[in-house]
């Protein structure tokens, strides 16, 4: 996430340079074609460039809200995960007399939040995090926390030997650690150690943060729908190519108005007008692939590690520990 005012321009156009490297050329090689070799017929009516053009800006306006959207319901996601730990933490401490259940509880309850962050931060196909322009971003801006630390380290602070062995072995590690806790909680009310109101409540969080949990995964494993990512890329490549063919008899029926130095050399204006307009677009398409998945470890991702350590601070501070943790701080304006 970006907790900066704005991206400064120059960092942007480093990020899409690749793009406009190939957009110069595009627009270089028809220039020289009409100009020094006379082939006019290169020139295409604008009429069906602007056309391409509106149809291109409906599709990838399309696109940005819904990936926008997928965006907004991680958040909401995670939020939600956030809360209703607070109320888990409050529950372990108020219901139970022994510390050490709470403990055990609670030291659970951040091993599955470990857990899902991590699986969350996996590789699908997909996913754009591991494309070049993204990877040398990520390699000077910020850092992945969990490329950092492996997971096996992270939860061996929070379980036992035998629980971490019993996890890590596991497919779905988070729904696991949830179903010790669960199975914890039944063990509790056959003890009578928790009447049958508190174990409901209990039982209910849980299924809450299943809920929560099963969202997660939704957007994590649903990729935004490749038939429309595939015309989106078509459209926005096929605009690209033909923009400097409509502009070029445009800009070259400029030089019936201009007299001097410019008189004659007006086709030339077609390669940076030609850039900028089609670098838009593929600026745009670019900003909406990479938002298309918000826990995969871009730039803009939803900040799961950070509200993991939030959540992971607050826990352990109703246990009454004094040595906590520091809070994830931004790197360049950059946090996950």
């Amino acid at each position: 996430m970006y907790t900066g005012k704005s991206y400064k321009l120059l960092e942007f156009i480093i990020w899409t340079r690749k793009s406009i490297y190939l957009l110069v050329l595009m627009s270089i090689i028809p220039t020289v074609l009409y100009e020094f070799f006379e082939l006019k017929w290169l020139g295409i009516s604008w009429t069906v460039v602007a056309l391409l053009g509106t149809a291109t800006a409906f599709i990838v306006g399309f696109k940005n809200t819904q990936t926008y959207n997928r965006t907004l319901e991680g958040q909401q996601v995670w939020t939600q995960i956030l809360s209703t730990s607070r109320s888990w933490g409050i529950m372990s401490r108020d219901f139970l007399a022994n510390p050490e259940t709470t403990k055990l509880l609670i030291y659970r309850h951040i091993a599955w939040l470990t857990a899902l962050r991590y699986e969350m931060r996996s590789y699908r196909v997909w996913e754009t995090s591991r494309k070049k322009h993204n990877t040398e971003y990520q390699q000077y801006y910020y850092i992945i926390p969990e490329n950092e630390i492996s997971l096996k380290d992270e939860l061996s602070k929070f379980l036992s030997p035998a629980e971490l062995e019993k996890i890590l072995k596991a497919k779905n590690k988070a729904t696991q650690v949830m179903a010790l806790q669960s199975k914890t909680l039944k063990e509790l009310y056959d003890n009578q150690e928790i009447v049958v109101l508190q174990f409901v409540d209990f039982q209910r969080t849980i299924k809450d943060f299943f809920t929560q949990q099963s969202r997660s995964e939704q957007l994590k494993d649903s990729p935004y729908p490749r038939q429309y990512a595939i015309i989106n890329t078509l459209l926005v490549q096929l605009f690209c190519l033909l923009l400097p063919f409509g502009l070029l008899k445009e800009f070259d029926k400029l030089n019936e108005s201009v007299s001097g130095i410019m008189h004659g050399n007006m086709v030339w204006f077609v390669i940076p007008f030609s850039v900028i307009i089609s670098w838009m677009y593929t600026s745009l398409g670019q900003v909406g692939e990479s938002t298309e998945n918000p826990f995969e470890g871009n730039a803009n991702d939803i900040p799961i590690s950070r509200i993991c350590k939030i959540i992971e601070i607050d826990l352990r501070e109703i246990l009454g520990e004094n040595n906590l943790p520091e809070f994830l701080q931004p790197r360049h304006d950059i946090i996950l």
